[in-house]
């Protein structure tokens, strides 16, 4: 940090320029997900213009807006975008990048690709830097960064202006290495874009004025925040949800992430909680209390959440603003050691009885003689009132009682008691997160949150909430019972998991925290590491399964196997013998493939070569799945958008026809049956059920032929559907 006030600036190119005159003409610029778009645009300009600027974007998941390639995507898509991304400004740069037209003084480097987006982009692939989220802080730095930027918001506390990360406090960690740079004679800078629509978040992600060395400030910058709308939930999430949300043990501690698997895990959750019979029902419809219950009974559970659940992730995801709303995320933790382990072994409660001076007495975190120091550390948390003052040993009350501040005078003690103490425990936190990302609805809470309930989300430091060592000791007293659940994309017999690249060595994506969580999951005496994973993937007509006998990329190797979960149940992992965890896998494959799998490992000599799949666990099938979720559904349960849509309804239908048009076109079996359905169309009259929907895709009236021949594509998907 600098130790004089920012520079100020209510222009865009006076702030820029003199950014480029403090730094230097080489600039190495880092940002999160929230960067400033309009910094990066202008610094991009000016590097298009000019070569002799050299320009390194240090940044993850370059975002464009969603475009349709093709007319008909189009049509669908572009309303869409314009209504719900609002004035979201484009990043000029990703045009290029994405067509491999930088010019040689631009560069972009990513730690995370916006997934499957980059395969066969060089500039993507040969400068990606393939580095745990934990530690991407650290590895800006050490590709040179000397800019870090990000969108801030302010507000006046007591009196005071401060400004808030808000959604980018994971950035907490570079600023000492930034400063440590500077102590070196290095030109570096902090620089902060103010954006009104941020939610103000209180606690750790606010910082002093003096945090940045240059500060944009224009109402003319605001915008509408980066927010991806919420995917559809499909069965085999649903059943994956499911299974996953019968592993939580009430009083533990979550992580999950964003996209249809998080929101699932959130459903079963709720339905957990709220729907309980309907919850367990479903469970044993499933058959995953039969085949699975020992290890739900051992790990997780199927009551409702009575002490409820606490946060700890690096993506604070929109499952949890709903886990929060329905009473199911209230765990709160505190930032003190004794404090919170008298909490965890149910010494104290949150509600402050006349017990709790005791047991704080007893384990000699205050002193008999209070002191300035004891009576802050109460007064901090809620023990005793804010109003008591202390002065020359007496504890005065604001009526004007004067105690002894003397806990072994068995008299003032009962005054204390009963005059002195607060109601509940105060300054509890019941999410830890390094960034949000998530619909518009989410930050619209947020910034409508009182600040009661504000400060009771703490975003900080992604180094806090993805690992243990730098605070190993508050972290393990508050992450009682944690379950770490993410997503991966393959896993191998053995048990290693392939979640963000290709055997080829493209990267898909990237690692983010997975591996950090999984390795903290073994770290932690009572925490477990759950995998999700899709069990088949589907690629035109062809289906393959993602539970194959090996990959040649590991994000997670087999050592730190756990706990995977498919839609067909749950595998434990930990500790067993190969030939156990390759049965147990086999066991949640999709049926289609189990033989073939278990003749590979027979091959292998990695399971003995008379073993049989149980008869209880050959059949995996979606449609065994498919039976099941309709029923459910004719009863309510499994909407397709758990916790509501930006689409209309229209548009809801449109995408069902819209995917289904794609997949038919792209197989043979089906092309000739969709235009067949199509031809038959030709002439007909149209339903009056259609007409909405071929009103949003501009196609009520056709001005050509081309027009009129798409128009019959849909109304034979509409009817197909069943949606006319």
């Amino acid at each position: 940090m600098t130790a004089q006030r920012p520079q100020y600036f209510s222009d865009l190119e006076q702030c820029v320029e003199a950014l480029i005159d403090h730094v230097g003409r080489k600039v190495v610029i880092a940002g999160g997900f929230g960067r400033p778009a309009h910094l990066f645009n202008e610094l991009f300009r000016r590097a298009l213009a000019d070569p002799t600027i050299q320009l390194t974007i240090i940044t993850g998941v370059s975002f464009s807006r969603p475009r349709g390639s093709s007319d008909l995507e189009k049509r669908f898509i572009d309303p869409f975008v314009e209504r719900v991304f609002g004035n979201l400004p484009e990043l000029d740069y990703v045009a290029p990048y994405m067509k491999g037209q930088l010019p040689p003084n631009i560069e972009i480097v990513e730690v995370f690709l916006q997934a499957g987006a980059f395969l066969n982009n060089q500039h993507a692939q040969q400068n990606f830097v393939y580095s745990n989220f934990t530690h991407w802080l650290r590895d800006m730095v050490e590709q040179g960064c000397n800019v870090f930027s990000q969108m801030t918001c302010k507000r006046e506390i007591d009196g005071r202006l401060c400004y808030s990360m808000s959604g980018d406090a994971y950035a907490l960690d570079i600023l000492p290495r930034l400063q440590e740079l500077r102590q070196q004679g290095r030109k570096v800078a902090v620089i902060g874009q103010v954006n009104d629509e941020l939610p103000f978040m209180y606690n750790d992600a606010i910082v002093p004025p003096e945090t940045y060395d240059f500060i944009l400030d224009n109402p003319a910058y605001n915008h509408t925040l980066l927010g991806p709308p919420s995917p559809p939930v499909d069965t085999t999430d649903y059943m994956i949800g499911l299974n996953a949300a019968s592993l939580l043990p009430d009083g533990g501690t979550l992580q999950i992430g964003i996209g249809a698997l998080g929101d699932a895990i959130t459903y079963g959750c709720i339905l957990r909680q709220e729907q309980n019979t309907r919850f367990k029902a479903a469970l044993a419809e499933l058959g995953v209390l039969e085949k699975f219950g020992a290890i739900i009974d051992q790990i997780g559970g199927t009551e409702p959440f009575e002490t409820g659940l606490y946060g700890s992730t690096e993506m604070f995801a929109d499952g949890f603003r709903h886990l929060y709303n329905h009473g199911i995320l209230k765990r709160a933790v505190y930032d003190d050691v004794g404090l919170q382990g008298l909490l965890n072994a149910r010494r104290i409660g949150s509600e402050i009885t006349p017990e709790t001076l005791d047991v704080l007495l007893q384990e000699g975190l205050i002193n008999a003689a209070l002191t300035p120091q004891d009576v802050q550390f109460l007064q901090k948390y809620g023990v005793l009132r804010p109003d008591i003052t202390l002065e020359a040993g007496l504890l005065h009350c604001a009526d004007g009682t004067a105690i002894a501040a003397d806990l072994t005078d068995a008299e003032a003690l009962a005054a204390i008691k009963r005059h002195c103490l607060g109601d509940h425990l105060k300054g509890g936190i019941v999410l830890h997160a390094g960034f949000f990302l998530g619909p518009q609805a989410m930050y619209e809470q947020l910034r409508n949150m009182p600040e009661d309930e504000a400060r009771k989300i703490c975003m900080t430091d992604i180094a806090y909430v993805n690992q243990l060592y730098g605070c190993e000791e508050i972290a393990r007293a508050q992450r009682q019972k944690a379950r770490f659940i993410n997503t991966t994309i393959m896993v191998s017999l053995l048990g290693a998991a392939c979640s963000d690249g290709l055997d080829n060595g493209h990267k898909i994506s990237g690692v983010g925290g997975q591996y950090n969580f999984v390795a903290m999951a073994h770290a932690l005496e009572d925490a477990r590491s759950i995998l999700m994973c899709r069990s088949t993937r589907t690629k035109g007509d062809k289906v393959s399964s993602n539970i194959v006998w090996n990959y040649a990329h590991t994000t997670i190797p087999a050592h730190l196997r756990d706990i995977v979960v498919t839609e067909y149940g749950i595998a434990m992992l930990r500790g067993q013998r190969e030939r156990d965890v390759i049965a147990r896998l086999l066991n949640i494959a999709d049926s289609r493939f189990q033989q073939q799998l278990l003749q590979q490992a027979k091959d292998a000599n990695k399971i003995p070569p008379d073993y049989e799949i149980p008869e209880q666990y050959r059949h995996n099938t979606p449609e065994r799945l498919e039976r099941i979720a309709a029923r459910l559904r004719s009863e309510g349960l499994l909407p397709k958008f758990p916790f509501g849509t930006d689409f209309t309804h229209e548009e809801q239908v449109l995408g069902d026809v819209l995917q289904h048009l794609k997949a038919n076109m792209g197989s043979r079996r089906t092309l000739f049956k969709t235009l067949a359905g199509a031809v038959g169309h030709a002439g007909a009259a149209i339903p009056a059920a259609a007409l909405p929907y071929l009103a949003r895709m501009g196609l009520d009236q056709p001005r050509d032929l081309k027009e009129t021949a798409v128009q019959k594509l849909i109304l034979a998907q509409l009817h197909e559907s069943g949606y006319t």
